[in-house]
């Protein structure tokens, strides 16, 4: 049964073979492997009368020995033709041979166990004349081959040992933790968590010195619990653990080994537990395990107890968001949008000032579109300054325990206002950022991760309320507009006739037609007869008023309402446009105009009225030559 069992673990031996993974560690194999061999076979022939080398497949040489003790095969002159030999194996993975001058030098591949694989060449260098075959170098090759597997196996098996000898520490350590770890998962508060993992800490790890900083739950009255403040960070390891969500570890001038690790849940890390193991006490790898499972544990369990705790918080926030979210859809106008979040959000959060921002593409920056600080009412920044550029560029939220101490960026609503904690979102819209909310306070650590999670979610309410707002405005738009021309369309010019002559005194409408229309598309194409009228079009809105009202009537015919504007004014813009039409076209065409106004003492105000004693002046204009304006009989 013996026999049996040495016999199984020999074949499992046997069987193992190097792998692509070795790769990295086969130079100190080969050269191992080639001391042994080496030693077994000096007492060949060849091995006295020659140069033996081993060579990886990195074509360099990892060990060479022969007749002369003294030399080597980088020594003897000969590197280019051995350097051939062995270019010519890994080329062809087959024996090659060739007399050099004085020389001859043989090279064969040698292969892995169960594969084809090349692993190394085995060279053979000697004075010309001398007579190595394929056979009796493969030979050879196949010799070297069983030294490097029985160094190889050497190595596997002490790695294996290895491997179980940790694997037993490993385990007999959590063994020891699984109490600690329990009694954690125990624990309900906030509290009792962060005591019970420093004393279960300072229990397995006397010596130690234990430390947990925390983001924002600062507990008063305990030394071992500290606020996490940032400062110097690129040589911190409590900062670069807690920003980069990974352990950090580092050894003081004394020897004393500092391991930080972050305190995390599922959710988020809410700080940095912190132990110093003194020079005297063993502090390699077989520790990190032990105390990552602990913050671990502790994390899971601290952020169980805060949700617990803050149980009828939530109900109150998601109240507080329900309520937001309906007066917000109430509105689909933006500017009502942006002013009632500013002030939600100031009384939620209890700050003391708020800046809603949104991004203008068109512009590429950000305009203050709502805010409770008047100097910075219609301010406009880059996407690359301060806060906002930040969230801009991370597209994620933005939390500042105390902006006077980190200054990460250069801010000038905390400058200005004094202020020194912050809490920040991107508003999103399709899935980018198209504005910025910023929610600051006076106090340092004035808001908490609730606070920091709960603007996040208030701000994809807001930037769906600002997405539906646009998006009824662009509608609205597109519904109102021509899409060749850019200007409105005659049923929204209608509509604002009739709007303004319910209020209005009096107002002017000028009618404007292209001249031989009809010929420009018949000359140059359709192509081009659109381009005429955008650039009409373009004359036109360039030469009225921003409340006047400039639309496409029809086809080539124009039209403009002038809102509490006589004949007599009305004839000085029509003309203005004329000319500026004959002026600046290409090709160059002209308008004709019909000029008719209404007053509020006529017996018939209407819109047809209005259009129907525009278009007969027009008619006249045309008549009498083209290029000209004519107002029409207001009788």
């Amino acid at each position: 049964m013996v026999n049996d069992r040495k016999e199984r673990h020999s074949i499992w031996l046997a069987n193992e073979d190097i792998h692509d993974a070795d790769e990295p560690y086969l130079p100190a194999l080969l050269e191992e492997a080639f001391l042994e061999w080496s030693a077994e076979a000096s007492g060949m022939t060849a091995f006295r009368s020659g140069q033996y080398g081993i060579y990886g497949k990195d074509a360099k040489c990892h060990g060479s020995a022969g007749a002369s003790e003294s030399s080597t095969l980088a020594g003897i002159g000969i590197e280019e033709i051995v350097q051939t030999a062995v270019r010519s194996v890994l080329d062809n993975l087959a024996f090659y041979s060739t007399e050099y001058g004085e020389w001859f030098v043989a090279g064969t591949p040698i292969f892995r166990r169960h594969c084809d694989k090349l692993f190394a060449i085995l060279v053979y260098v000697a004075p010309a004349g001398t007579q190595m075959g394929e056979g009796e170098l493969g030979a050879q090759a196949l010799h070297y081959r069983g030294c490097f597997y029985r160094v190889f196996e050497r190595v596997y098996v002490k790695d294996l040992l290895l491997t179980q000898e940790r694997s037993s520490q490993e385990s007999s350590r959590r063994d020891e933790l699984f109490q600690a770890a329990k009694r954690l998962y125990d624990q309900i508060d906030v509290t009792s968590v962060l005591n019970e993992m420093l004393r279960s800490l300072e229990t397995l790890y006397p010596q130690s010195e234990v430390y947990l900083y925390l983001s924002q739950d600062y507990v008063e009255g305990d030394p071992r619990i500290r606020p996490l403040v940032f400062k110097n960070t690129a040589h911190d390891i409590v900062a670069k653990a807690f920003l980069d969500g990974n352990p950090a570890k580092e050894k003081d001038r004394d020897g004393n080994t500092r391991v930080a690790i972050p305190l995390s849940g599922k959710q988020a890390a809410y700080g940095v537990l912190c132990i110093t193991i003194s020079a005297g006490k063993r502090s390699d790898e077989l520790d990190l395990p032990a105390f990552l499972l602990i913050a671990d544990t502790a994390g899971s369990a601290f952020e169980n107890a805060k949700l617990y705790e803050q149980s009828n918080l939530l109900i109150n926030e998601l109240r507080l968001i329900n309520d937001m979210t309906k007066r917000l859809n109430q509105s689909l106008k933006l500017r009502e949008i942006f002013q009632f979040a500013t002030t939600e959000l100031l009384t939620i959060f209890d700050a003391d000032y708020c800046c809603v921002l949104q991004l203008n593409p068109k512009k590429d920056v950000f305009e203050v579109k709502s805010s409770n600080i008047p100097s910075m009412a219609s301010e406009t920044f880059s996407p690359e300054y301060g806060f906002c550029g930040m969230i801009y560029r991370t597209k994620e939220p933005l939390i500042i325990s105390d902006y006077w101490n980190t200054r990460v960026v250069s801010s000038r609503l905390m400058d200005n206002t004094g202020s020194r904690s912050l809490i920040a979102a991107p508003i999103f819209g399709d899935g980018e950022v198209i504005g910025v909310i910023l929610v600051t306070h006076k106090q340092q650590n004035f808001f908490s991760y609730e606070n920091y999670k709960l603007l996040q979610v208030m701000s994809t309410h807001i930037g769906l309320a600002v997405t539906n707002a646009s998006l009824h405005a662009e509608v609205r738009r597109m519904v109102i507009t021509d899409n060749l021309t850019g200007l409105h369309a005659r049923h929204y010019l209608d509509e604002q006739i009739q709007r303004r002559q319910r209020k209005d005194p009096f107002g002017s409408l000028i009618l404007v037609d292209i001249d031989l229309f009809k010929r420009v598309n018949d000359t140059y194409g359709h192509q081009v007869g659109d381009r005429i009228l955008i650039q009409v079009s373009r004359i036109i809105a360039g030469a009225i008023r921003q409340d006047d009202i400039a639309a496409r009537w029809g086809g080539e015919e124009l039209a403009i309402y002038l809102p509490g504007v006589r004949t007599e004014q009305a004839l000085r813009v029509a003309e203005r446009i004329r000319k500026q039409v004959a002026e600046e076209t290409e090709p160059s065409v002209t308008v004709s105009c019909g000029v008719s106004e209404w007053t509020f003492d006529q017996e018939k105000v209407s819109v047809e009225s209005l259009f129907y004693r525009a278009d007969m002046a027009l008619y006249e204009a045309k008549n009498k030559g083209r290029n000209c304006i004519i107002v029409g009989s207001s009788t």
